[in-house]
């Protein structure tokens, strides 16, 4: 990722949860926040209660990809938390990326190329 970072910290995290701007659906929860810096904080949540950790890591390699082609297309300046829902680990990977992005859209931290 040429333009973002992981975010690992739990204060973090809370920060986000607390002072963030949510957006959800069936899927996922995506919360946001400016950072005051020119690249982005990515940090992704993928609860022990949705199955095992090969399930969980799998989701969590496709939510970093779908990120990771976009990344381009994503506002600089942003904290961003995943969270992922129940939902999402049966999802498939475009009906994950369609959820993403539009979540990202409707926040206004992602700018679709068919929009420039």
């Amino acid at each position: 990722m040429q333009f973002s970072r992981s975010l690992k910290q739990n204060h973090l995290f809370r920060r986000l949860y607390r002072r963030g701007v949510s957006s959800a659906n069936a899927y996922l929860v995506l919360y946001c926040r400016k950072n005051g810096s020119t690249e982005n904080r990515v940090g992704l949540t993928v609860s022990a209660k949705l199955g095992h950790a090969v399930h969980r890591n799998r989701l969590r390699r496709r939510l970093r990809e779908i990120y990771r082609l976009h990344e381009q297309q994503f506002v600089r300046g942003y904290d961003l938390v995943v969270v992922a829902r129940t939902r999402a680990m049966q999802a498939d990977y475009h009906q994950l990326e369609h959820a993403y992005l539009s979540l990202a859209a409707k926040l206004g931290v992602f700018q679709p190329e068919d929009a420039e």
